[in-house]
């Protein structure tokens, strides 16, 4: 599940429409609205059941020791229900909008987790890195170790999150891409350490709808962004597609089955479902993908 609220009152509405639907968990952005976590905490709050995941908060704003503390106060809030979900961001991002360094993305992930990790078991840490130096210790009562994740794309980082973390987030990887080399190379990883199966979360827009070429090219308009920035641009690559209109997940209500059905074959253990409005009538649209969901959640759980 995942949504756009204009006000926290309206998020925590939508968690617990999410929750009442049966969908297990509910993703909260960060970008330019309400700062992730806290609207994780506040949804927590409200709410009986639902996973709470921030899909996902740039770690380059915000230093390990306070990431890890925040994490573990969220999860106290969401009372053991909270997943963090960390990932770099972009450059543009970074560097225009922070005005901070993208230098050594790759070094900066690898310590980060080597902080973070430990701190969200409340184990005391001692570290002195290239890029960070930290000797911490947290002390959140309450609080359990949430579930951890990483936006990884690129080679190295789904080897790190196979091996350190319990699992990935990816937005705009196509299936292709899923089945050959994320999935892959993340569980090599994973077992390689001795570690349960990682999650895969796949992220990919869904929309049902009885046109499929006009559902395609909605996407192609509405998503258009992603294949300018690098690190979505080379996962569409490697997938061989110009942009989002080649991987979304549209169609009528038997081809969108199909499609997810395909995606847990190859090893997706969660589907992240940001729904599109296809057609004129966008209400209309988003109620009928969002019931399909709701429909198909009843089918697997009956």
């Amino acid at each position: 599940m995942a949504g756009k609220p204009a006000t926290l009152d309206e998020l925590v509405d939508q968690v617990r429409a999410a929750e009442r639907d049966g969908f297990a968990t509910a993703h909260i952005a960060n970008i330019f609205g309400f700062d992730a976590l806290t609207g994780a905490a506040v949804a927590g709050r409200e709410s009986e059941s639902i996973e709470l995941m921030t899909s996902v908060v740039p770690s380059f704003s915000r230093h390990p020791v306070y990431m890890a503390q925040q994490a573990l106060s969220t999860n106290a809030a969401c009372r053991g229900r909270f997943a963090l979900g960390i990932g770099l961001s972009h450059p543009i991002v970074i560097e225009q909008i922070l005005g901070l360094s993208f230098a050594k993305p790759f070094t900066h992930m690898k310590e980060y987790v080597e902080i973070v990790e430990p701190l969200l078991r409340q184990e005391a840490v001692a570290f002195d890195g290239e890029m960070f130096r930290s000797n911490a210790q947290l002390s959140v009562a309450g609080a359990t170790r949430p579930s951890f994740l990483l936006g990884a794309l690129a080679p190295r980082m789904l080897e790190l999150c196979g091996s350190r973390t319990d699992g990935t987030i990816t937005w705009m990887t196509g299936p292709k891409t899923l089945g050959e080399f994320t999935v892959p190379r993340i569980n090599r990883a994973a077992a390689a350490a001795g570690r349960p199966a990682p999650r895969v979360v796949a992220g990919l827009p869904i929309a049902v709808c009885d046109d499929a070429a006009e559902g395609r090219a909605k996407a192609s308009r509405a998503f258009s962004v992603y294949r300018t920035l690098p690190s979505y641009r080379a996962m569409l690559d490697r997938e061989g597609a110009d942009d989002a209109a080649d991987i979304v997940v549209v169609g009528d209500e038997e081809s969108v089955d199909r499609q997810l059905d395909h995606l847990a074959e190859i090893g997706v253990t969660d589907f992240l479902a940001p729904i599109f409005p296809v057609g004129e009538d966008r209400s209309a649209s988003i109620a009928r993908t969002r019931a399909f969901l709701v429909d198909r959640i009843r089918r697997q759980t009956s």
